[in-house]
């Protein structure tokens, strides 16, 4: 038996978003200052740059986190690699060492509380049964996922898209039903959504953050010919095509 005092109890600590076992915690002001970082303080707290960190009620479910990410943990908790076997294991590595994605992220599963890291970024929660079971993530957004949801390297539709787009040739796809909770540049009222039913969409640059499993990503030239690229000023463009949605942030990632 355990009790947390001072937590979710906490004026100064909002529950912003619920979703499955997921908790998003938000620190309406950072009281940890010393008066040396007070003037940065105020100014990150006006434009909403805030400590926000995921609590894990894993009586709902367990769950697996990016490798690093655990904070603490009350109750009955218990922590394993995830890794079914030799198979399984060679299969995870190959898996991280192409999306660039950890290669082993613990599961925690039990009946107690899991709380994550503190982190900066923006917290997404999202439901993969609205992305058709299916979704894959731009590089260095996975947090943490229902442990049920299953993990592969998803290849882009050919070479161009990594070496012309300047990108890596696989992503991190996530399938299955549960929850998923990923580290965002920007909060989920900047991200727009756009929904294609077999259909494309252009983007010059990188700043699509998620998409349906089910479309195609693949980067070509703007126009039907180089000459038409050229004059367009765009050159090469990522192209989503098929049916399925889009997350898109307003500015590229690094907010070049």
């Amino acid at each position: 038996m355990y009790q947390v005092g001072n937590f979710f109890q906490n004026d100064n600590i909002k529950t912003i978003a619920s979703m499955g076992p997921f908790s998003v915690l938000e620190y309406q002001k950072d009281m940890s200052v010393m008066p040396g970082d007070a003037m940065m303080a105020y100014y990150c707290n006006e434009m909403n740059v805030r400590k926000r960190q995921v609590a894990c009620d894993l009586s709902k479910a367990a769950v697996t986190v990016q490798a690093g990410a655990m904070q603490w943990m009350a109750g009955n908790v218990n922590a394993t690699t995830g890794i079914k076997g030799v198979g399984d294991l060679f299969g995870k590595a190959l898996r991280g060492s192409v999306t660039g994605e950890s290669a082993i992220k613990p599961e925690y599963q039990g009946d107690g509380l899991l709380v994550l890291e503190p982190t900066y970024k923006h917290i997404l929660l999202v439901n993969v049964d609205e992305w058709n079971g299916s979704i894959v993530l731009d590089d260095g957004l996975f947090l943490a996922c229902d442990s049920k949801l299953k993990h592969k390297a998803v290849a882009r539709s050919n070479l161009s898209s990594a070496v012309a787009g300047g990108e890596g040739l696989f992503n991190l796809g996530i399938s299955g039903s549960g929850v998923l909770c990923l580290e965002s540049p920007c909060p989920q009222e900047e991200l727009v959504e756009i929904t294609l039913k077999d259909d494309v969409l252009k983007i010059d640059g990188n700043m699509a953050i998620a998409w349906s499993g089910s479309l195609n990503f693949t980067v070509e030239r703007s126009g039907k010919s180089l000459l038409g690229s050229a004059a367009s000023g765009e050159g090469l463009v990522n192209v989503y095509r098929g049916t399925g949605k889009v997350w898109l942030a307003p500015v590229t990632r690094g907010f070049a």
